[in-house]
């Protein structure tokens, strides 16, 4: 499961993808104006449908209480949480409560601001932390360039960025990469036969049904 982590005003982490609150909550003005205890107090859900209201906005600790054992997580570091401090920052938090729920080997760490990248690295080098490409940061390095440069694990990119000397790299330094986000079967069976290690996607029905048909055959 990926999902997006940033802070509250008190800075608590919690799971939310946008910097404002307008459109997937009862909310308004930006996630970082608001207290845990006000954000608890928003609807979550009827945006989605109306069976889901009063669905709240959950922290990373009852995220991580839930998958604890279950399944692996990719978590995504918001730009907007991202300091140039380390201490007490948003990277160090959510590093201690994935370590405090024993999910240290089944969470892959990422982040479009690679600041963030080279916080967790320093925190603990041995972390898994993949890469989330930004074109302004990245300087045309291909990707194994970026790996090496900042010392990470996995390479993450959206499959509109994905070009062809970008996978001839990819394969030839054995590098992981993990593309978003892919909901089309043509487009999933392209990637997977041109080699890349995982896909984000909002049918992961749909992935496990082209998976194992390569699998088996």
């Amino acid at each position: 499961i990926e999902l997006d982590v940033m802070l509250s005003k008190d800075s608590v982490p919690i799971v939310f993808h946008d910097t404002k609150l307008n459109q997937h909550t009862n909310g308004s003005s930006y996630v970082k104006y608001y207290t845990l205890k006000e954000l608890k107090e928003l609807d979550a859900g009827s945006w989605f449908n109306p069976k889901f209201s009063n669905q709240k906005i959950p922290t990373l600790e009852e995220v991580l209480h839930f998958a604890s054992g279950k399944i692996a997580l990719n978590i995504e570091i918001k730009t907007e949480a991202v300091s140039d401090q380390i201490k007490n920052g948003i990277e160090e938090k959510v590093l201690q409560l994935v370590k405090e729920y024993g999910m240290q080997k089944h969470v892959l760490f990422s982040s479009f601001d690679y600041r963030a990248v080279r916080h967790f690295k320093k925190l603990d080098p041995n972390i898994p932390v993949a890469l989330l490409y930004e074109k302004t940061q990245s300087n045309r390095l291909l990707p194994h360039q970026l790996v090496e440069k900042y010392n990470v694990d996995a390479f993450n990119c959206s499959y509109r960025q994905l070009k062809r000397k970008w996978i001839a790299d990819i394969n030839k330094f054995d590098i992981p990469a993990f593309i978003y986000t892919v909901d089309s079967k043509r487009r999933m069976q392209k990637l997977i036969a041109g080699g890349v290690t995982g896909i984000f996607t909002n049918k992961p029905d749909l992935l496990k049904s082209v998976v194992e048909y390569y699998h088996f055959n």
